[in-house]
């Protein structure tokens, strides 16, 4: 049985309280219609603070999108190779124990993907699986986990290292006063996440059954149009309402395997902002506090993208509150409109790890295997 261990989550230095935010909104977008909207929004995000990859000072300025590509090639690779090895130590692998490499994000652009420098300056087999992720957005953390799950499901001996590398006040637009534009400019952080699956052993979700689904004729919803500036993120004010029509998918999903969603042990979900919190609790009839992982993630550093949903499992296991059997949902939720969604339980040590994992040696031939 796949287990997703715990992970590693790093966030940068640089601060921006909600008060700065609002500050720096009303001094950049002053007289701008949509402001006074939106700045209401931004106070009811539940945001109390994020953290950037640059000085606020820095970051509102523009110098183009080849410097801004620039920068996240660099700050990618100074990040998350130390959350990398974290999230390896976790899970008691290391890298030539890695068969496949889910490299996830959305506010950058690298080709070849960041997986090919990481195999070559952190040396991971040459074998390594390459599965980049670039498009799915904030549901891009639950896709990886299940893709993940998958892997391990065909290869029932491999180890699949999950990494997402979000570094969203990159692609803040000083000219954009679109509600939904001004309203990401006070809610989204960065964050590099990592976490390890593993085929067989290890402390964590064991995974056992996952879904997608995608809600018809939502595509323009949540997006990026993008220009010779670069990402001009786009979001629809019917957003928060989709947890209506998903929650009935993951009360299916939980149903399919004899629980009831509502009655869950733990609750991994994306913090996309306040509404889609309360309304998924409200429609999946669980109690709020179960949320608290979410909640907490959103509160502290905002929506991390598809980081969220690793960082709150991250709290689940920090909290250290779970016993062996306990049952849970893991979802993601992002552009399409797009739910990833997993349901597993708790495991503890579930198996001893194999002999060439013990011995440091590489993988059998069966999980490295062309498919």
């Amino acid at each position: 049985m796949p287990i997703l261990c715990k992970p590693s989550v790093s966030v940068p230095e640089h601060v921006i309280t909600v008060e700065e935010t609002l500050e720096f909104a009303e001094k950049v977008h002053a007289g701008k219609p949509q402001l006074p909207l939106a700045l209401r929004l931004i106070k009811n995000t539940g945001v109390r603070k994020r953290h950037i990859v640059q000085p606020i000072e820095k970051t509102l300025l523009h110098p183009g999108l080849e410097e801004r590509n620039r920068v996240y090639e660099m700050e990618s690779k100074k990040r998350c190779p130390e959350v990398i090895e974290r999230a390896l130590e976790n899970a008691g692998t290391t890298v030539r124990d890695i068969d496949a490499i889910i490299y996830v994000s959305c506010t950058g652009f690298l080709m070849p993907s960041l997986t090919a420098w990481l195999i070559n300056t952190m040396g991971f087999r040459y074998d390594t699986r390459q599965i980049p992720i670039a498009q799915l957005g904030c549901a891009a953390g639950g896709a990886a986990i299940n893709r993940a799950q998958e892997f391990c499901t065909v290869y029932p001996e491999s180890n699949v290292l999950i990494v997402s590398c979000e570094l969203c006040s990159l692609c803040y637009q000083p000219d954009d006063d679109g509600v939904g534009s001004l309203l990401s400019d006070g809610l989204f952080g960065d964050a590099v996440a990592a976490a390890v699956v593993r085929g067989r052993g290890g402390t964590g979700v064991a995974l056992e059954r996952n879904a997608s689904h995608l809600i018809p004729h939502t595509e323009d919803w949540i997006s990026y149009a993008v220009r010779s500036t670069g990402f001009h993120f786009q979001l629809d004010r019917r957003v928060p309402g989709t947890m209506e029509p998903i929650a009935p998918v993951m009360r299916q999903l939980a149903l399919d395997h004899g629980w009831d969603v509502g009655n869950l042990d733990f609750y991994i979900v994306h913090a996309g902002g306040p509404r889609i919190l309360d309304d998924l609790g409200k429609f999946l009839g669980a109690d709020p506090k179960m949320f608290r992982h979410s909640w907490a993630t959103l509160t502290e550093y905002g929506n991390i993208a598809s980081a969220v949903v690793l960082e709150a499992l991250r709290r689940l296991f920090e909290e250290d509150a779970l016993v062996p059997g306990a049952t849970g949902v893991v979802a993601g939720f992002g552009p399409g409109i797009t739910a990833e969604m997993a349901v597993g339980q708790w495991a503890v040590d579930a198996e001893s790890p194999p002999d060439w994992m013990l011995h440091g040696a590489s993988a059998p031939a069966l999980s490295r295997a062309s498919s």
